[in-house]
């Protein structure tokens, strides 16, 4: 399946029914006057997030969908029936957007939760409704009215409480791999990610925390460069950030700040996220190598550097009772 997180669609509520002129013409009924019915209701437009989906794939090859109309009036005062509701199933995580003012209609976060996106046209009036003292047969009935039409910018962020971000190659996807049940697709060169991977680590405590392992970013990614851009908006939710670095890159306080620059231009406040900071492949460093690293993040940053090793295991529990006290943190 193709991970589709973005969708541009046109909705449209259902017309109203039109109501019609008739008038009763029964035996026994002397003067039966005027009975055209209204028209009934035209249906609604109405977003729903669907924890079973994943993707925005079903929406990005159709662009217009459009709601029942409602039906015309009928003789003998019957009004028409009302159009059917046309229900869009999105992933949970999904924005909703105008796509001409950029104004948000609505965030649907939680399963089964629903947004109206455009409104019905009100059923025409038979000529029943004109009826009066002063005209016993009117002749007049009106049209439905037309239902809203709106054109939409679907957006979905992925719900996730800690993110792993960092340069292409830095073993994210190890990471997750080794944390959870996820099965990302891992290999020894850059950009392997194509796409976010979600996986579920396990508490101490038996409950279970979403993680996300996000693309690679390079220099210029919220500016549009690499695979970054396309996909830093699926940290925007998380609560903790996971910021790992490779052991084995030529420089990699010189990766800390091309990754930090890219937060601070992306903007939302992904600067500002608490970080855990985390060294990966340790394995390939020598202990003298390690402390004097330790030290060079310790005095520039004023952080704690986590030295794990995603392929070995090692160093993990304690990045993960990191995780748990930050997490335990924000929420109080």
């Amino acid at each position: 399946m193709h991970f589709i997180d973005q969708a541009r669609i046109t909705v449209r509520g259902g017309a109203g029914g039109d109501g019609i002129v008739a008038f009763r013409r029964e035996k026994y009924v002397p003067a039966g006057g005027p009975s055209g019915g209204d028209g009934g209701q035209g249906g609604q437009v109405v977003f729903e997030a669907d924890s079973n989906l994943q993707t925005l794939l079903d929406l990005k090859y159709k662009r217009l969908f459009a709601a029942e109309d409602g039906r015309r009036g009928g003789p003998n005062r019957c009004k028409g029936s009302s159009g059917k509701d046309l229900i869009i199933k999105v992933p949970c995580g999904t924005e909703v957007r105008h796509l001409s003012t950029g104004v948000i209609f609505g965030d649907l976060i939680e399963n089964s939760q629903q947004l109206v996106a455009a409104y019905g046209g009100k059923g025409g009036f038979g000529n029943a409704r004109y009826l009066s003292n002063s005209n016993r047969a009117p002749e007049k009935c009106t049209e439905g009215n037309l239902g809203e039409e709106w054109e939409f910018q679907l957006e979905l962020k992925l719900i996730a409480e800690v993110g792993i971000i960092g340069l292409p190659n830095s073993g994210k996807s190890t990471l997750i791999a080794f944390l959870s049940s996820a099965r990302p697709k891992i290999a020894d060169y850059p950009f392997t990610t194509l796409v976010p991977n979600l996986g579920v680590v396990r508490r101490p405590s038996g409950d279970g925390t979403v993680f996300a392992d996000i693309p690679g970013l390079i220099s210029g990614a919220a500016n549009g460069a690499g695979l970054g851009h396309d996909f830093l908006r699926h940290i925007e939710r998380t609560k903790l950030l996971i910021h790992l670095l490779d052991a084995g890159s030529e420089n990699p306080f010189q990766d800390l700040l091309v990754v930090e620059k890219e937060l601070r231009e992306y903007g939302h406040g992904l600067i500002d996220r608490p970080r855990i900071l985390a060294l990966n492949k340790i394995e390939l460093l020598s202990d003298q190598d390690s402390l004097e690293l330790i030290k060079l993040f310790k005095d520039v940053t004023q952080k704690d550097i986590h030295l794990v090793s995603a392929v070995m295991g090692t160093g993990l529990d304690h990045l993960l009772e990191k995780v748990w006290n930050e997490l335990g943190n924000k929420c109080e």
